[in-house]
Order: structure tokens, then sequence, then C-alpha cells
């Protein structure tokens, strides 16, 4: 195929004439095509006066000429549109593999060309949504089944009515639970729907908070995690919603202390950077890390990262949800989170900026905002 704006491409085999591709405008085809069918019929006209064809053959001829020459100029300004039709009946039916083919850059080619990268969106979204309803039909399996097994056995006598039987059935249905708290967050992202409370609140306080809350997590299913905060300067304050950063930590310090090894140490740090206006928020376990490659694949929905779990195995305890809705509850803050590099001797890092004030608000062009 030759590039936009030839006049002559390759396509299934063959070769096909554009004559007028090189112009690149719809306006510009239209005219040129005019103008040359009519010159042609009136050349036609004079050839048949001349010799004295008579009107009878000579009119034919200038119409037959004219039609020719009309086709052969005319060649592949239309296809396009053919196509697209095509296309789009094919797209209403579910497909949405096709592509529409032009070497023009007029309007037409522009068209075909954006209607290329429609269908490659709508294929991605496609792909998309068909992955997410399978993740999440996985994910709501596994508790699921393991909480049918459990009761049944309850149930059935097989498995006496113990605590720690019934604490294993509590396990599964608040791991079922967060997950559909999960796809909330999640239908919310993908609405749009954005609320925050946001509220002058205490750094070290919140840390505080959100550290015991994931060491009785912890203790809970037996894992021997060592803790510390620190938060510099001690009196640190920030402007956030609270219960919305609140999951992002439990988030990460849970992500934490499933990789951390037994009797080891999860530190939470926290600083002010005066220069940027941010409070950064570093928390690090003693696992083997994060290989760079999948620092930011981290984020994604339903990836869950191969690095040992404190058991020795990949980790099966997450969703693959969580830290994807970490970033979105970060990102509306109008901060960030990431994989950090790592000191020596240290695990992975998860590193969140917040901006001290809190989100900006929405710029409005044209006009002047009232002071607060």
């Amino acid at each position: 195929m030759s590039e936009p704006g030839g006049g002559i491409r390759h396509a299934r085999g063959g070769l096909r004439l554009r004559p007028l591709d090189r112009f690149g405008s719809l306006k510009i085809k239209l005219g040129v095509l005019v103008a040359v069918t009519v010159t042609a019929a009136a050349f036609i006209t004079w050839l048949g006066l001349r010799y004295n064809l008579g009107p009878t053959r000579t009119f034919p001829l200038a119409i037959i000429s004219a039609l020719v020459v009309t086709q052969v100029l005319a060649h592949g300004m239309t296809s396009p549109l053919r196509e697209m039709t095509s296309a789009a009946q094919a797209m209403a039916r579910g497909d949405y593999s096709r592509r529409v083919t032009a070497t023009s850059r007029d309007e037409v080619g522009q068209l075909a060309a954006a209607f290329n990268q429609m269908a490659e969106d709508l294929a991605s979204v496609d792909t998309a949504h068909r992955e997410i309803v399978a993740n999440v039909s996985h994910e709501l399996r596994t508790p699921v089944a393991a909480l049918q097994a459990q009761l049944e056995n309850l149930a059935d006598g097989v498995v006496p009515a113990e605590p720690a039987a019934l604490e294993a059935s509590l396990h599964q249905t608040e791991r079922l639970g967060r997950l559909v708290g999960y796809l909330l967050d999640l239908s919310r992202v993908e609405a749009g729907v954005v609320g925050l409370e946001l509220a002058e609140v205490s750094v070290r306080e919140l840390l505080d908070d959100a550290v015991a809350e994931a060491a009785a997590a912890a203790r809970s299913v037996g894992r021997d995690v060592r803790w510390t905060v620190s938060v510099d300067p001690p009196e640190l304050r920030f402007r956030v919603d609270e219960v919305r950063i609140s999951q992002v930590l439990a988030n990460v310090l849970g992500n934490a202390a499933r990789h951390t090894p037994p009797g080891t140490l999860v530190a939470v740090r926290a600083e002010h950077a005066p220069l940027r206006g941010e409070v950064v928020i570093d928390v690090v376990d003693s696992g083997a890390g994060i290989p760079e490659a999948d620092r930011e694949r981290v984020f994604e929905r339903f990836h869950r990262g191969n690095s040992p779990s404190i058991t020795g195995r990949a980790s099966t305890g997450g969703t693959g949800l969580g830290l994807a809705i970490s970033r979105w509850a970060v990102g509306i803050h109008g901060g960030t989170i990431e994989v950090a590099p790592s000191r020596a001797g240290e695990g992975a890092t998860v590193r969140m900026r917040l901006p001290t004030r809190g989100p900006r608000p929405p710029r409005t062009s044209g006009a002047l905002q009232a002071p607060r």
C-alpha cells in the first residue's frame, strides 16, 4: 500500500488507480472531477463536429467518455464510506475487528482514520469488560465455594461448630465482603462518581489507627508482624477524606503484612515536603521486594504480584483490586501512589504523595473565582 496521498495502492493482490488521492480536500476533488468530465465531453463533441459524425453519434460518444472519465477519476472516493457502512453493521453484531482502508487525505480519509480509531477503542473496551467479568466471576467463586464447603461440613456434622471453624467461615465472609466493596468502588470509578468529605486530619493519628487495624487483622490470621510509625514533624496535618485515605492505608498495609516474613518489620514513615506542599507517606516491608518490571503493573486491576508471601509461595490472599482502588482514591485527592526504590536491606516501598491543603479545585477559564 502506498502512503496516503499517493495515486496507486496495493490491495488484495491487485493494483487500484486512485488519481484524486493526492488532493487533500473533497471539494477540490469534486471540482477537478467536474472540470475534467466537462472537458472530456466538450473535446469529444468538438471531434464529432469536426469530422461530421453527426449528433446521433457525437452525443452518445460524449456521454460515454464523460462516464468513463468519471469512473476512473472517482474510483476510491466512496469506497471507504461503503466499508464504514459494512463495518458499522458488523459492530452492531458485536464484531469489532473490521477496519476501513483509505489512502486519501481528504475528509473521507480523515473520517476513515477516526472510524478505525473508534473501532480499536471499542474493541479494547469490549475486551476489558470481558476480562473484568471473567476475573470477577473467578474472584467471587473462590470465597463462595470455600464458605459453602465449610458451612456444609458444619451442617453435616463433619466439622464440629467450634470457634476455629466458625472463624474460618467468618474469614471467608469478610473476604467476600471486601471484594464486593472493591467492586462497588470500581463501579464508582467507571461512572465517574467522586465524592470527598475533606477535613483537617492529624497524620500521626491517622497512621496509628490504620496500623492498629492492620496489626489486629494480621494477628487474626496468625501473622507475626512488627510495626513502627514515624511522623516528621509529629504535629503534621493534611486535608483529606479520612475514610478514603484510611481505605488506601488498609490496602497497602495489608499487602505489606502478607509479604513480610514472620517476626520482621513493617515501617510506616511520613514527612512533610514543604517545597512541593505535600505529605509523603512510605510503607516499607521486609519482604523480597517488587521487581522493577512489575512496579507499575501492581496497580492494574486484578493484577497479583508473584513475589513470595510469608508462606514462601506466591501470594493468593489479595483480590487484585485493592491497589487499583487505592490509586484512584489517591488520584482524586490530587496525589500519587507508586512503588518507590527501597533502601538497602528493605523490601518493597509503596510511596504516597498527598497535597497538604487537599485537592486543587478545577480551574475555570475566563472567569475569576471568588476568594474563600
